[in-house]
């Protein structure tokens, strides 16, 4: 008998190219709606948190739309969320942007502040090193390029599990001046810096991968 698609909400807080998350997820198998509607994002098998522009802006439109409360209260059922590129950078505990400081969902420790890198933004294709048993980045050789467009990242991982019975986050990491954070993957929360919707066929890989844990 045919499984039924993973139902996929993309959440449409404002900040984000919603559509292009849409095509992909809907090229590798998924079934994808777009809202903000509080019932349909927490019901979903998976949503994916996109992100564009400033990390205090994204963060306003997500509390006005209640992301912050969706995405706080999937996780604490263990339910998997995906933030993608500046959707990836509010979930950390705080972001530096123009001298302005903002704070974020704290899912995780860690400050979001300028590249430190000759040519800013980081704009285009980069290799990144993911770690051992990463399920994200399964399939996918080490030559694998993903493409970025970013001026801020998290440049030091503090957060390590130190009971045995809970897994250590997997840290993906890439390098434009300094090493910055390119991915996480924790429990039922995973990330990336890039965009995996403008990653050709790696992107969709990923996607595909994210889609079978779900």
């Amino acid at each position: 008998m045919e499984l039924s698609a993973k139902k996929v909400v993309v959440l449409d807080y404002g900040f984000g190219n919603v559509r292009s998350a849409e095509r992909a997820l809907a090229r590798v198998g998924a079934d994808v709606e777009i809202t903000r509607d509080f019932d349909r994002a927490m019901n979903a098998d998976g949503l994916l948190v996109p992100g564009v522009g400033a990390f205090a802006a994204c963060m306003e439109g997500l509390r006005a739309a209640r992301g912050d409360w969706i995405v706080d209260r999937r996780l604490s059922g263990g339910r998997p969320v995906l933030g993608i590129c500046v959707g990836m950078q509010i979930l950390f505990a705080r972001g530096i942007e123009n001298g302005v400081r903002a704070e974020g969902l704290d899912e995780w420790p860690g400050t979001v502040e300028p590249l430190q890198a000759d040519v800013v933004p980081h704009m285009g294709w980069n290799t990144v090193d993911a770690p051992a048993g990463s399920e994200l980045f399964a399939g996918l050789d080490a030559g694998a390029r993903f493409y970025f467009v970013h001026s801020y990242a998290v440049h030091e991982w503090t957060l390590e599990s130190h009971n045995p019975v809970i897994e250590a986050p997997r840290v993906t990491w890439s390098t434009h001046g300094k090493p910055f954070v390119a991915a996480v993957e924790n429990g039922a929360l995973r990330a990336t810096q890039f965009h995996p919707e403008k990653s050709g066929d790696a992107g969709a890989q990923l996607l595909t991968n994210w889609i079978g844990t779900l």
